[in-house]
């Protein structure tokens, strides 16, 4: 567990994505298979679960959302997530949520819909298709939490898989671009506080070959 100002990152562990924390938001809590590392990792950070009131999914792949259910039936927690991808959940997609290379179903959850330019505390919702076709990034004016949209050192997230597109990637990667993050803090890897810029205008300049 580490703290970068506000965030509280836990790395993921096997498959699972990264979680981070911000005030009392959960971001992608990862498969359910590191349940028990997830809890532990909160309470080193000096936080009972209690603490956390609602979970963000970035997108709605199974290494990110799959221990969702459990959360939620444990502690009560709202879940958001884009409306494209929540669709994707309700309507069961075990491919499209990757859920099937996991051995595992969608679960059912109760979701509420996170849209562009929405708030979460001081970090803004920012549509970024590209991965899946309901993926966000939250960014503060300073710190992106990307999903795995971009990665630090330049890479970005596949676009094969059900409801990716690599136009929409490009497209999302150049809106990051834009942003003038200081801070990256992506869905898997490590996190990158100096020189991501750099990360990100390699990250256009690969996109555009494709």
């Amino acid at each position: 567990m580490d703290k970068v100002d506000d965030i509280i990152i836990i790395m993921g562990k096997g498959r699972d994505s990264n979680t981070y924390i911000i005030g009392d938001t959960l971001i992608d809590p990862g498969s359910g298979e590191n349940i028990e590392y997830l809890k532990n990792e909160i309470s080193q950070a000096g936080l009972a679960m209690t603490d956390i009131k609602k979970i963000v999914a970035t997108h709605c792949h199974f290494d990110h959302i799959g221990a969702c259910k459990q959360l939620q039936d444990e502690y009560g927690y709202e879940i958001y997530m884009h409306p494209l991808d929540l669709k994707t959940v309700e309507d069961k997609d075990a491919n499209a949520t990757v859920a099937a290379s996991f051995g595992m179903e969608v679960p059912d959850l109760e979701i509420k819909e996170l849209n562009e330019g929405d708030k979460i505390g001081d970090y803004e919702v920012i549509h970024t298709p590209g991965h899946t076709r309901g993926g966000i990034c939250l960014f503060d004016g300073k710190s992106l939490i990307s999903g795995d949209t971009i990665f630090s050192g330049g890479n970005f997230g596949r676009t094969d898989l059900p409801t990716g597109n690599i136009q929409e990637m490009r497209e999302s990667i150049l809106k990051i671009a834009d942003l003038d993050a200081v801070q990256l803090f992506s869905g898997h890897g490590p996190y990158a506080i100096s020189q991501v810029p750099e990360q990100i205008s390699l990250s256009v300049m690969i996109a555009s070959r494709l």
